[in-house]
């Protein structure tokens, strides 16, 4: 009977030793964050939502005119007793260039997407990946983003737009049935390598 009391004992020490650390743990992780404060991404580990707002427009035109003109002229007179003679000789050379180009781009990008904290700078900045695959049809798509996201940059919401991201990197890939179609063929490829 003592030996099952004392049984009960430890067994009943451990469990509140066991409650005792949860509670403490679980106080830890609140005390971290003010109750008066929005939850925003602040550690490793953490997410936010990037709202991906680009708008690129970029114009490019260049006009080139080039002109030379060359003449030579030669007279040569002389006669020979009552022969008179003369000859005349002219060269000319005229090379015009005129050349204009012209390039227009324009891109507009827009998704919403969520990313990981994967470690804090010394100076509070928060380093950020994301990705999103979907595959709708046959088509797959890809976006893949990274940077660096000052905390005082995300709002209410704990989200930040595109263009508040330091060192974006934005790359959005596809491939399937009309990425391939939109492709040229081998022989158009083989054409553009030669020339």
């Amino acid at each position: 009977m003592k030996n099952f009391a004392k049984l009960l004992v430890i067994i009943v020490v451990f469990v509140s030793l066991g409650a005792v650390s949860t509670l403490e743990a679980q106080w830890v992780e609140n005390a971290r964050r003010s109750l008066f404060s929005d939850v925003k991404a602040y550690t490793v580990g953490d997410a936010l939502t990037i709202l991906i707002v680009e708008d690129t427009r970029a114009d490019n035109t260049a006009n080139t005119n080039q002109s030379a003109n060359t003449t030579l002229g030669a007279t040569l007179q002389g006669g020979i007793g009552n022969t008179q003679g003369n000859v005349n000789g002219s060269i000319g050379t005229q090379n015009g260039f005129n050349g204009r180009g012209q390039t227009n781009r324009g891109e507009t990008f827009r998704a919403k997407l969520t990313a990981k904290v994967l470690s804090v700078e010394p100076n509070g900045n928060l380093k950020i990946e994301a990705t999103r695959t979907t595959k709708i049809n046959g088509e797959n798509q890809k976006i893949t983003l990274s940077g660096l996201v000052r905390p005082v940059d995300l709002n209410d919401a704990n989200s930040v737009y595109s263009y508040q991201v330091m060192d974006l990197t934005l790359i959005y890939d596809g491939d399937g049935t009309l990425s391939e179609t939109q492709e040229p063929g081998l022989i158009t490829k083989f054409l553009r390598f030669l020339f």
